[in-house]
């Protein structure tokens, strides 16, 4: 599809990776194993989740102490079983367990057809945003001045409170659009976009369900990045006739 009528003025979708991009569910289950396995007595009987049973807690925003109970951890066990996730789950031999979302490169290569400017801002440090350009390909879409991520010495605090300093940042070195668009799977993205008065599609194919993402209340809730580009195609068809 090509819109040529959109050279006429400029329309931005920035994207979030993790999620809308990237399904990390493989990633984030095998570091749960790994740290259940760590974390309980050699003779202690547990009961691992099975992934779409831990997916959906994730997705559910249960805390990780909570996770671990659940799983036959007492309570000491949980707090270490919840520091060994948060010190493994982004460990770069993980990354290898992340995969293409279903549909997410033709959403891209859609967005690219229809002349469309694309940004990433993801909470993925330089080097985990590099590994996985190499690994799936990505690098095509996000030439260098548009990917907005952390650098690799940052200093996390929370994502609801980095992300938006990502958008501004953003919002100053990107030139003028007459209409931006922001995709993502968690609050943080919807928090970003809100404070920044940018319209904000949340997909449901990432780490927060929809009851969660509701409660943040973007413009518009959808399947995943293809419906989104679906939609943002659709509505700048509608401003041209």
């Amino acid at each position: 599809m090509k819109l040529s009528i959109l050279t006429i003025k400029m329309i931005r979708l920035i994207t979030d990776f993790d999620g809308p991009i990237i399904d990390v569910s493989e990633r984030y289950y095998r570091v749960y194993q790994l740290c259940l396995e760590k974390t309980r007595h050699p003779e202690q009987a547990v009961t691992q989740l099975s992934k779409a049973e831990f997916w959906q807690l994730k997705r559910s925003k249960v805390p990780e102490k909570q996770i671990a109970i659940l799983s036959g951890l007492d309570e000491t066990q949980a707090k270490t079983f919840a520091n060994l996730r948060r010190q493994t789950v982004h460990a770069h031999p993980y990354f290898q367990y992340d995969k293409l979302a279903p549909g997410a490169v033709e959403a891209l290569e859609q967005i690219q057809q229809a002349g469309i400017d694309l940004a990433v801002m993801t909470m993925r440090r330089v080097r985990e945003l590099d590994y996985a350009f190499g690994q799936h390909d990505l690098g095509r879409f996000f030439p260098e001045n548009r990917c907005y991520c952390l650098s690799n010495d940052y200093l996390k605090t929370r994502d609801i409170d980095d992300k938006p300093l990502l958008m501004a940042r953003a919002l100053v070195e990107l030139p003028p659009a007459s209409d931006v668009w922001m995709v993502g799977d968690t609050e943080a993205d919807i928090i970003a976009a809100k404070k920044h008065g940018i319209k904000a599609i949340a997909v449901e194919c990432g780490i927060r369900d929809r009851v969660r993402l509701q409660q943040y209340q973007p413009d518009l809730i959808v399947k995943d990045l293809n419906a989104a580009v679906e939609f943002v195609l659709n509505a700048a068809f509608a401003q041209a006739s």
